[in-house]
């Protein structure tokens, strides 16, 4: 029980798999883009360089690390012998199913499924499996290889065992885990959301600048970064994206998305990703705003 899959190539897939192989686990990370593979090994590689530089990761450790890494284009061998297969794809419900669907035939029997989902139905996704007792979330943090928290999600039908290997791999990774029901947006993206979406028709009404806002909670409540950078750092369409869901599934207006979040996605101005959203992100990423 040494090898994990990771599926999605992208910030988050490629950030666990650095977590997983920092961990000691034998990594298999695995997206349909050759491009985007070679991409995450390279980033994966920048993080551990710096690591280096850093002091925070010793000399020769960071090869050891990236040599625990291997990539596969094709997910269904890529899941062949790893008792635990971690989904990091983008938040699409129906793109969650496909990919289980895809490799559950290939998969060890005994495999522990996770999504790492950040508000989607955990039950729903793991009912189109035939291993529903066998799947759990794991909503990591970005970045994965460095934030501690780990929201292990229980769907109704997760069972014990598979909750304590969610737990146990987390703990070897350095995290702390905490347990929650699912419920439309768990625990973390419930509270940080509605937060974000506060904070955004603050901007839109005129109440102050985002950086005022944002410094009003960094300095005021000692959050270490404030609700808009926030949303701009995760990305303003999955804000978005993840507004809309818990809108319709809560029934709260607390969540309808706000007019100046749709307008920025409208005109693609997605945040860091896309170098503008409350803020300007250059390529360095520092935000100037």
């Amino acid at each position: 029980m040494d090898q994990v899959t990771v599926i999605g190539a992208g910030t988050m897939g490629r950030g666990i798999a650095q977590a997983a192989s920092m961990a000691g686990y034998r990594v298999v990370l695995s997206d349909v883009s050759v491009e985007a593979l070679a991409s995450g090994i390279a980033a994966i590689r920048t993080h551990l360089e710096k690591g280096v530089a850093l002091g925070k990761v010793a000399p020769g450790e960071d090869e050891r690390i990236l040599g625990r890494i291997r990539t596969d284009s094709d997910s269904g061998s890529a899941v062949d012998g790893s008792f635990l297969v971690i989904e990091a794809v983008p938040e699409d419900l129906d793109l969650k199913k496909r990919v289980f669907a895809r490799v559950e035939p290939r998969a060890l029997a005994d495999a522990v499924f996770a999504t790492n989902t950040s508000a989607l139905p955990v039950t729903e996704i793991g009912a189109t499996t035939r291993r529903p007792e066998r799947f759990v979330g794991m909503h990591f943090f970005n970045p994965a290889h460095i934030m501690k928290l780990l929201e292990v999600v229980r769907s109704d039908a997760t069972s014990d065992a598979t909750l304590r290997t969610a737990l146990e791999v987390g703990g070897r990774m350095g995290k702390e885990c905490i347990v929650v029901r699912d419920v439309p947006g768990f625990a973390t993206s419930r509270l940080g959301v509605l937060l974000g979406l506060e904070a955004m028709r603050m901007v839109e009404q005129g109440v102050a600048s985002a950086r005022d806002i944002d410094s009003a909670m960094t300095l005021g409540y000692k959050h270490p970064v404030g609700p808009l950078k926030l949303s701009d750092m995760v990305g303003l369409d999955v804000r978005l994206s993840i507004a809309e869901h818990l809108h319709r599934s809560l029934g709260s207006e607390a969540f309808r998305p706000p007019e100046i979040l749709k307008k920025l996605v409208g005109a693609g101005s997605l945040g860091r990703k896309t170098g503008r959203g409350f803020y300007e992100w250059p390529e360095e990423g520092d935000s100037q705003g």
